[in-house]
């Protein structure tokens, strides 16, 4: 069993390598400490726990990261798992570690899910962590491998979960932020326990052409030390077979077995300078026939992660092709640790405005404006994960972008206002569609224009980054709100019909507000602005709340209550009572006959009413106070008018219409039509007429329930500058 005094020396031994400026007096009292509060703590192999705070602060170490960061890797878990305090920590080991410290607890409490919105919480955290300070997230990434390296002791269905996480967050964060190191052994750990067979199946062929794996190397590391020594430049020169999950996933990319594939083997040559980098890749490409097209050239145009290296594949005298990496012992470093090689720390100079951490700003103003965390997470890996596409403005500046992204993603990636302004672009001088995938090496020129009416909403189908699909999103959002919330509650309210779901749902008092949390909008206006600009869609809104109005269905029908708040179907008493109802209207002595409401008065429920029997076409509904119904007591008509009343059952919608009197200005439909929208009314119709002497009349046709919606309805309009008046209209 591993112990205590085990795991010390070796810690202490990495900081004596890596990070000789290290304040080993406070490093130790942290060690003191850590394992007081954990005294009595057992991992689940049975060591004691302290092994594990000592083996991460290992890892960081390795990393080439500050004592700050050390100490915050010693005390990562006393704030969770023992009786310690932020406070107490900043009194003992400073403010900045205290903060390390509970930047990690509060990763750790999150347990990752299988669902999208979870996990896109989760990514929240963590992005918020890293934009403070990114160490927090490089001693969580620390902490995580040593998790790996212990899974073994976890249950099967743990092995699986923690292992899945790893492959989908940790690992493509590693390799984000340049740790390439530990994400290949994050991935290949990850990998033993998702796919034992296919891991061991490449172990077993590892290990049986391990001797002629050796061979080959031997061979091809003694020829390039032979000529470098020849020319006079000195290098360390080193072979090695990929690692087992770049194996297993051009295996499964290419459908090949592993002894089909012919790139498996690389070597990496480190020299003491840049020229030198570019003295070697002409003496490789002298030794071994170049493979076209796999050449690479990443210090000129380094990775975002800062990465940098000279790639080329060639083919050995075997036949066998190869991969050699030329790098600086400076780069190697970089390529190793990452983002903790160049850390400023170490100089003693506070972090958070680098330019190598632009994209975690851009991650985290993006997911402030997504709201469909499916199509958030999607994006997400596309931009921090995926490889990148490296081309050139006119002017020769470097312009990193997603693999697949088009001139779209240029644009917006140079500005907002020129992804606005844009109308075509050309690349490579030549006019080219803005859906034309770019390659590395291209030069985009972005053609803009004043008279642009702004980005289509085409082209959140079309971009690829991120970036530019929150840019777009945002101008919609901005530009186009009123439009947005109209063209979105008609799509909402259409899928809501579609899947048989009431739109009385939405409104209900009890309902309402778990259906706007479940939705995560504070009102309805903002979903349909959501579903407008292209935030959310209509279908995955209506998905989110269906079980929950279905079950509330579901509920009401059992209790079998007449008075039941929520009213999505009518209750058998009601039906009951209302047996002779015909349109929400009963007519007095005469049952199921046929209903139509006058368009001369457009009643609605609340309205006093009278009936008048047409001939050939039932009753007519009128208002009481209609002019046509004026002269219901003429003798020669008294027998076809009839009394009727509103039936005493769940409101259903009536269509009517107003006439405002207005005062002409530019923008006073606009401001009705927005009026209407906030008081989620139905609009059927809505115009306006130019009259004499600087008026108007605006026409609206609308659905309500009652007079006292409509008297609500009628109070808003007026309450808007230049309305002057309404009566009731004719439709």
């Amino acid at each position: 069993m591993e112990t205590f005094q085990d795991h010390y020396n070796s810690m202490m031994k990495t900081i004596a390598q890596h990070c000789p400026q290290a304040d080993l007096a406070i490093i130790n009292r942290a060690v003191d400490y850590a394992r007081a509060k954990h005294d009595g703590q057992l991992r689940k192999d049975g060591s004691p726990y302290i092994i594990h705070p000592l083996a991460v602060a290992e890892i960081v170490a390795e990393t080439g990261l500050d004592t700050d960061a050390i100490l915050g890797a010693i005390l990562h878990d006393c704030i969770e798992d023992t009786d310690s305090t932020y406070d107490e920590i900043a009194r003992q080991f400073g403010q900045t570690v205290a903060a390390l410290v509970e930047g990690v607890t509060k990763l750790t409490r999150v347990e990752y899910s299988t669902l999208e919105e979870q996990q896109m919480e989760n990514l929240r955290k963590m992005f918020m962590a890293m934009s403070k300070d990114i160490r927090v997230v490089l001693i969580k990434i620390c902490d995580r491998l040593h998790n790996t390296r212990t899974m073994e002791y976890q249950t099967p269905a743990k092995q699986i979960s923690k292992s899945r996480e790893t492959m989908d967050i940790y690992a493509p964060l590693a390799h984000r932020l340049g740790m390439q190191k530990i994400k290949w052994e994050l991935e290949d750990t990850s990998l033993k326990y998702l796919d034992p067979v296919g891991y061991n199946d490449i172990m077993t062929y590892l290990d049986a052409h391990q001797a002629e794996a050796d061979r080959f190397m031997k061979e091809i590391q003694t020829t390039i030390t032979t000529r470098l020594s020849s020319v006079g430049i000195h290098g360390t020169i080193y072979g090695r077979i990929k690692h087992v999950y770049s194996i297993y996933r051009k295996m499964k990319a290419q459908n090949k077995t592993i002894d089909e594939l012919y790139d498996m083997y690389a070597f990496r040559v480190i020299v003491d300078s840049i020229p030198d980098c570019y003295n070697v890749l002409g003496h490789i490409h002298d030794l071994f026939n170049l493979v076209p097209g796999r050449f690479k050239d990443y210090i000129s145009t380094p990775k975002p992660n800062m990465y940098q290296s000279l790639h080329t594949t060639v083919i050995g005298h075997q036949g066998i092709p190869f991969e050699v990496q030329i790098r600086t012992w400076e780069m190697h470093e970089t390529a190793e640790y990452g983002i903790a090689a160049h850390w400023k720390y170490k100089q003693g100079v506070a972090g958070g405005d680098e330019k190598e951490f632009e994209w975690v700003r851009r991650l985290l103003e993006s997911q402030q404006e997504e709201n469909d965390a499916e199509d958030y997470i999607h994006s997400l890996k596309v931009d921090m994960f995926d490889d990148e596409v490296f081309v050139f403005t006119p002017k020769g500046r470097i312009v990193s972008l997603p693999s697949g992204s088009t001139p779209i993603d240029f644009a917006y990636a140079i500005h907002s206002g020129v992804g606005n302004a844009m109308v075509g672009a050309k690349v490579n001088n030549r006019i080219a569609n803005i859906d034309t995938k770019l390659k590395n090496g291209d030069i985009v020129e972005v053609i803009t224009s004043k008279s642009a009416k702004g980005p289509s909403r085409d082209w959140l189908n079309i971009c690829q980054s991120n970036q530019a699909r929150t840019k777009i999103k945002q101008w919609f959002k901005k530009e186009k709100r009123d439009e947005n919330i109209v063209h979105g509650k008609a799509s909402f309210e259409s899928e809501m019909k579609r899947t048989g779901l009431p739109l009385s749902a939405i409104t209900d008092p009890e309902l309402e507000p778990g259906l706007l949390r479940k939705l995560a909008f504070d009102n309805w206006d903002d979903m349909y602005a959501a579903i407008g600009y292209g935030g959310l869609t209509a279908v995955k809104a209506v998905g989110r709340i269906r079980d929950d109005i279905n079950k509330a269905i579901k509920a009401q029908s059992a209790e079998k209550q007449p008075q039941a708040p929520l009213r999505l179907t009518p209750d058998s008493e009601a039906v009951k009572q209302n047996r002779h109802a015909v349109n929400g209207v009963i007519v007095e002595d005469i049952d199921s006959c046929m209903i139509k409401f006058a368009k001369c008065c457009t009643p609605v429920p609340g309205d006093a009413i009278v009936g008048f029997i047409t001939k050939g076409f039932g009753v007519s509904i009128h208002r009481a106070d209609c002019p046509n119904a004026r002269n219901r007591n003429d003798p020669s008509q008294a027998g076809r008018w009839v009394r009727v009343r509103w039936a005493n059952q769940e409101e259903q919608p009536f269509e009517t219409t107003l006439e405002l009197d207005c005062i002409t200005r530019d923008g006073l439909v606009l401001d009705v039509a927005q009026a209407l929208t906030t008081a989620r009314v139905r609009v059927k119709e809505l115009s306006g007429r130019d009259l004499a002497n600087g008026r108007s009349t605006i026409t609206v046709r609308f659905e309500v329930k009652n007079t006292a919606e409509l008297n609500a309805i009628r109070t808003k309009l007026l309450n808007i500058r230049d309305v002057t008046g309404s009566k009731r209209g004719q439709n």
